[in-house]
């Protein structure tokens, strides 16, 4: 199974799909962690959009398994209990069997599993198929080679992703592309045409609409070049934002559209956004901040922020190797921090309760010594020592001091008891950051997009503490997580608390999430001056050396 996780990772960190390297003939099995007989699954999806294995142990499960391993707080090993012991196929017989009580008597199970299994079906049931979304991550994908195709039309000046995809949303529903044209473009004759896409809903010589084989949506807009800025305006939206600076055009006696900016129907602007903004009296104010929470009256005050860009950041504060669950070796990562031009990186491997209680952390203290070693042999990158530790469900961290002391930072997270209630997981956070060998409080709600929802915790309070104890927050850069969402990292920068955008990179290829972390960053309204690993390495360290505690000295 770890060896199809990793490839999975393999193929979403590659600069282009399967399909293209298959079409110029590239061997699969040359890409890192991937043998010949992956590399033939993997080209079996591909080509076909199935895979026979997989269709086969379909074939000898029993029905429904399937959908029930999948329900949050299940997994397979339950879910074939479920089936075994109770004969449940369906999720509608997991919810008669949990509402008549039937649940919690089976081993291993219990009344709090029966409740939060009622309350993810509750959930499941709220969930309206139209506001079923995929990660950012994921919309990338499908979006590169559509693009890459379309890019080759004729008589095509100019083409953008607009939509929640170019304001960086988290998730996305579906891909709205705008496309400046030239009269007698094909361009819409080439979406139609793409490999990937199979079904047309709506065909038209300004508008197309299609459906992808991922079940995606792709709405084609084609419009004059001197309309390009207005329709990336407008199709960009969010539909708020689009509202405000209409009316904002009103006031001014002008009519706005995705055609452009009109004074008594005569075109006045829209060629580039910029002309746009300026019509109706305000600067350009960057897509990711265009939700209506304030952007309008920031713009209007000249106070929006200096958004902070991916080239700020000179190092990366979470990083795993293969001395815990990564699959790059430490000098691996360390040359590919260097050459993204970082000046440093956090070597954050496992750090977890069951090693120190059974004298299993010599691993730490080896790679501290490996540390120092490349430290003295390459130039241009300086490793950090530092360990991803676990706070355990009472606060407390799962390293002894006199180790944690020897680190030049503790990343420290939850990644159990995730499901405590609300004042338990608050309080056990607040207890963690209490040391002053926690430097940066990772992910902190655990989230897991689409998949694990967060952890009940006030982070209110646990912003308040991070300012009064001089603790860093991570936003985490992985496209499944990025915790902080957007409203934490706004409300962390409104109360003067300073955020590490972080990997949290398993492989080297990784270290190029750090944009998803930076897209975030920026639609929470956060400056470079918010961001710690924008600082030069010295600066760095002395930011991250807590206060000690009262008769105890600072580290």
């Amino acid at each position: 199974m770890r060896a199809y996780r990793n490839a999975a990772r393999v193929v979403a960190d590659l600069p282009e799909s399967v399909e293209s390297m298959l079409a110029s003939g590239r061997d699969l099995a040359e890409l890192p962690g991937i043998g010949r007989d992956l590399a033939g699954k993997i080209a079996e999806i591909a080509r076909t959009g199935r895979l026979g294995l997989l269709d086969e142990v379909a074939a000898r499960t029993p029905p429904g398994l399937t959908e029930l391993a999948a329900l949050p707080g299940l997994g397979p090993k339950r879910a074939r209990a479920l089936h075994d012991e109770l004969g449940i196929t369906t999720l509608e017989g997991l919810a008669e069997a949990a509402r008549a009580g039937a649940v919690r008597g089976l081993r291993g199970f219990g009344r709090l599993t029966e409740e939060r299994i009622l309350e993810a079906l509750g959930a499941l049931g709220r969930r309206a198929p139209a506001e079923q979304r995929i990660p950012l991550a994921a919309a990338e994908r499908a979006a590169a080679p559509l693009v890459e195709h379309l890019r080759a039309a004729r008589g095509l000046t100019a083409l953008a992703v607009a939509g929640s995809f170019r304001r960086r949303r988290e998730t996305v529903r579906d891909l709205d592309l705008v496309a400046a044209c030239r009269e007698g473009s094909d361009v819409i004759d080439r979406l139609v045409a793409f490999p990937g896409v199979e079904e047309v809903l709506a065909r038209g010589t300004t508008r197309s609409t299609v459906r992808l084989a991922s079940g995606l949506q792709v709405d084609l807009r084609v419009v004059p070049e001197e309309s390009l800025g207005a329709a990336l305006h407008y199709f960009t939206g969010s539909k708020a934002h689009n509202i405000a600076t209409r009316r904002l055009a009103i006031e001014r006696g002008l009519k706005l559209n995705e055609y452009g900016v009109f004074r008594d129907g005569r075109y006045v602007a829209g060629r580039t956004e910029e002309e746009v903004y300026r019509a109706v009296g305000l600067p350009y104010i960057p897509p990711e901040l265009r939700e209506s929470r304030g952007e309008i009256e920031a713009a209007q005050a000249g106070d929006l922020p200096l958004l902070v860009e991916e080239g700020d950041i000179v190092g990366d504060l979470h990083a795993h190797t293969t001395a815990s669950d990564g699959a790059s070796s430490l000098r691996e990562m360390a040359e590919a921090a260097r050459a993204r031009g970082y000046e440093y990186l956090a070597v954050t491997d496992h750090a977890r309760r069951r090693d120190a209680a059974q004298g299993r952390t010599g691993w730490l203290a080896r790679q501290m010594e490996e540390i120092d070693r490349l430290n003295a042999e390459l130039d241009g990158i300086v490793l950090l020592k530092s360990a991803e530790v676990d706070i355990l469900a009472d606060g407390s961290l799962a390293l002894p001091d006199a180790l944690l002391e020897r680190l030049d930072l503790a990343v420290c997270a939850i990644h159990s008891s995730l499901a405590l209630p609300r004042e338990r997981q608050t309080a056990r956070v607040l207890r963690a950051m209490e040391s002053p060998y926690l430097s940066i409080l990772a992910h902190p709600t655990g989230r897991k997009i689409g998949r694990r929802k967060p952890s009940e915790l006030d982070m209110e309070r646990v912003l308040e503490a991070a300012r009064e104890r001089g603790c860093v927050v991570e936003l985490n850069a992985q496209p499944a997580r990025l915790d902080l969402d957007d409203v934490h990292c706004r409300m962390a920068k409104e109360m003067g608390v300073r955020v590490a955008i972080s990997t949290d990179a398993h492989r080297a290829a990784e270290l190029g999430l750090m944009r998803f972390g930076v897209d975030q960053a920026r639609r929470g309204w956060l400056e470079r001056d918010d961001v710690v690993n924008t600082l030069p390495l010295e600066e760095l360290m002395a930011l991250l050396r807590r206060p000690a505690p009262s008769g105890r000295p600072a580290r």
